[in-house]
């Protein structure tokens, strides 16, 4: 089958999660974190397409989930990534990517991946653990890597594949309201995914009073659905 070229900002929103639970607030704490990933709570990740369950021999890659301890609260940095690239071009993701011989663990491939992308100092996270490995269209098998990153620190772009660094924060992001379900038909059938619309009303050069939009869906949104699950669990 296809796959078509599509707009995902464009897209129906089919559905919410406004219904669903909120995760406690002392979970969206740097301590509540650390406990959370030291425990042995039985969950289940979303569940993912069936059409990936086709996909022979993914690549291994892994992405750094930075989770910045802010005064006023925690936030997740996020990249967009530059349009040249051959994956994903132009979307909102965590730093990372493929998983080299020279990586011993998904760990160390997240880690490196984001001192590449962004000059994050692998001595300012503090890993706490990993989600469950997700699955891409485009063959790749994520393990996504959960730190906590301590200031002070900063942050520079490749600009070979990074177009810009921001900020959200968890609250917003673990706020089920917030998970959009999309659909995309066409004339080979259908495909849903999450989308996390992010309004950064203080984006340099947005319309004062509307503000730029950041869209986060496809595996990004997926693998924070998933982060959601198991702060809920």
């Amino acid at each position: 089958m296809t796959r078509p070229v599509f707009e995902p900002e464009s897209l129906p929103i089919e559905s919410t999660g406004a219904n669903l639970p909120q995760v406690a607030a002392e979970r969206l704490t740097p301590g509540g974190l650390r406990m959370r990933f030291e425990q042995r709570l039985p969950w289940d990740p979303e569940p993912q397409e069936a059409r990936l369950a086709e996909i022979r021999d993914p690549r291994e890659a892994a992405v750094l989930v930075p989770i910045v301890m802010r005064a006023a609260g925690l936030t997740v940095l996020l990249t967009q990534r530059a349009d040249n690239l051959s994956n994903h071009a132009g979307q909102v993701s965590f730093p990372g990517g493929s998983r080299e011989p020279s990586d011993a663990t998904p760990i160390a491939a997240a880690l490196r991946e984001a001192h590449e992308e962004v000059n994050l100092d692998p001595a300012r996270v503090e890993v706490l653990g990993a989600l469950p490995d997700y699955l891409t269209g485009t063959g790749f098998k994520v393990t996504p890597v959960v730190g906590l990153v301590h200031e002070p620190f900063t942050v520079a772009a490749d600009s070979l594949e990074v177009a810009s660094i921001f900020e959200v924060p968890l609250g917003f992001l673990m706020n089920p309201a917030h998970h959009q379900v999309r659909v995309f038909r066409w004339e080979g059938g259908e495909r849903r995914f999450f989308a996390m619309p992010y309004p950064d009303r203080h984006e340099r050069g947005a319309t004062p009073g509307i503000g730029a939009t950041h869209f986060i869906w496809g595996a990004t949104a997926g693998m924070l659905r998933n982060f959601y699950r198991f702060l809920l669990a």
